[in-house]
């Protein structure tokens, strides 16, 4: 077998022997060079093995190029004989068949050198000795949509119509504040009925948790004085010994009732966190029931309602309009229709409505029901609406407030004081809201880059755990972030000050 010597290679430019201290190869087709002949053979620029070129058009040319000098293709031609389509260019023409979706039909008409023919797309004919579009019977060529199977594409670039803010009756119109009262009173009952289970599984745990560890305490207490008595009585000791041991003892059983005592707190600080989740996780399904119960009654009367009169307070209609009604049933996720810039435009639209939540905002109300008829009483869309229980929760300065004592937990001072104390969240109120504003809005969990976030952290532990809200408004579901809209104002906790008022609890 042919192996080329090394020590016998000769350069390719100028034919001399090429030693293995002043080589640069082997190259293309296993050429080699002197390092000084190494060149393009344009230009004569020193080249290495990293700016070097190959003529990749030629496979006989061995010579080297810079990148300035390699031969290119030039300009793209079709080689009919290269590429082997000749009998295809050869074929026979025909127009036998033509495609009539787009065309139509051909007809010719005798009539001499007057005679007219059918135009390639059926409409009307021209003239076949002077075919002049300017003829007025002349049309010309179109595409079908549905025989294109294009109406799919048609449909999707159709341009979304603005949002309409077709405004609605507000809910004293169709339900009556007193059956929402009574409804209201009935999940009372429910929350008190919950809250006393949950009431009962603490003290059975703190009884089993105290239980547990007076066991212990006397286990252990009895066999550090078993001990004690042993040591007393294995030999004779003198006055001092006997006091020293007493001392020990008793050191002994102090320091046993400290480990319990921090053991029996940390164990009961345990399962206190444990049942506070699944309490929370108890809460949040009934007020998922409660919510889903309030918009089936505000549904249902709404229905009845809509059967005799119209719910829209604008009854003259653009013309082609169809005014968008607030679903019943709450819809599946989706992109919006049309963005937040085409529904408001500047924040000072909402003026009206946020006097109305700052107003009500100054005075406490005992109840669910007559915290809404205040606050959408004269709101006149959805959006207005979910407006209004937003400034009217954001406006709300908890670190400011004072609250009693007996406060009830399912009202709405309550619930603002779990907030405040960490037992509730803004978003379980903002549901529970909306709800009784016939608003559908759920709770999204997730995480947030919040304060004390860095670029680059993961999210691994619980720290930068959120939850927010989703309220089908304008036609599509929208983000609310309570919790952000309540705090942005306040940088650190503020301690009341003496001889504020009621207004100073407000932002």
């Amino acid at each position: 077998m042919y192996r080329p010597n090394f020590y016998e290679s000769t350069c390719l430019r100028c034919n001399e022997i090429v030693y293995q201290v002043d080589r640069v190869g082997p190259l293309k087709d296993f050429t080699f060079f002197h390092s000084g002949c190494f060149k393009c053979v344009h230009c004569g620029t020193k080249l290495t093995l990293k700016t070097y070129f190959n003529n990749q058009h030629k496979q006989d040319d061995k010579e080297v190029y810079c990148s300035s000098h390699v031969p290119k293709s030039g300009p793209g031609h079709l080689d009919q004989t290269s590429v082997g389509i000749r009998q295809a260019l050869n074929a026979p023409r025909t127009n036998k068949y033509v495609n009539d979706q787009i065309r139509g039909t051909r007809t010719e008409v005798d009539g001499g050198l007057g005679s007219r023919q059918s135009t390639p797309n059926g409409y009307g004919s021209r003239d076949v000795s002077s075919p002049s579009q300017n003829d007025s019977d002349y049309k010309y060529g179109r595409f079908d949509a549905s025989a294109l199977h294009i109406a799919h594409a048609l449909k999707q670039t159709e341009i979304q119509k603005a949002y309409n803010k077709m405004r609605e009756k507000p809910i004293d119109f169709y339900l009556a504040r007193e059956e929402q009262a009574r409804l209201e009173m009935k999940h009372r009952k429910e929350e008190d009925d919950l809250y006393r289970k949950f009431a009962r599984k603490r003290e059975e745990e703190d009884r089993k948790i105290q239980s547990e560890f007076q066991d212990e305490w006397e286990r252990e207490l009895q066999r550090l004085t078993h001990k004690f008595e042993k040591e007393l009585a294995t030999s004779r000791r003198s006055r001092d010994d006997q006091n020293m041991l007493t001392l020990r003892h008793e050191q002994q059983k102090e320091d046993l009732e400290k480990n319990m005592t921090l053991r029996r707190s940390k164990k009961k600080e345990s399962i206190t966190r444990k049942m506070l989740e699944h309490e929370r996780y108890e809460t949040a399904a009934l007020v998922d029931r409660q919510s889903s119960e309030m918009l089936e009654l505000i549904s249902a009367r709404r229905s009845e309602y809509m059967q005799n009169e119209s719910i829209f307070l604008d009854d003259d209609f653009d013309e082609g309009a169809v005014p968008l009604e607030y679903p019943m049933v709450a819809p599946i996720p989706a992109p919006p229709a049309v963005s937040k810039f085409q529904i408001y435009t500047d924040p000072i639209e909402f003026e009206d409505v946020d006097r109305i939540a700052i107003s009500v905002a100054q005075e406490d109300q005992k109840t669910f029901t007559d915290l809404v008829r205040q606050l959408v009483g004269r709101c006149t869309t959805d959006i207005e609406k979910a407006r209004t229980i937003f400034r009217w929760i954001t406006v709300k300065n908890l670190n400011a407030m004072h609250f009693d004592d007996d406060l009830r937990g399912d009202t709405p001072m309550g619930l603002l004081r779990g907030i405040k104390y960490g037992t509730e969240s803004y978003h379980v109120l903002f549901k529970r809201l909306c709800s009784y504003a016939g608003l559908h809005c759920v709770v999204i969990k997730g995480y947030s880059k919040s304060a004390g976030y860095q670029p680059g952290v993961k999210f691994q532990d619980s720290r930068f755990r959120n939850s927010w809200n989703a309220v089908y408004v304008a036609g599509a579901w929208r983000f609310v972030q309570c919790n952000w809209g309540a705090r942005h104002l306040v940088n650190a906790k503020e301690a009341p000050k003496t001889g504020r008022g009621k207004n100073d609890s407000l932002r």
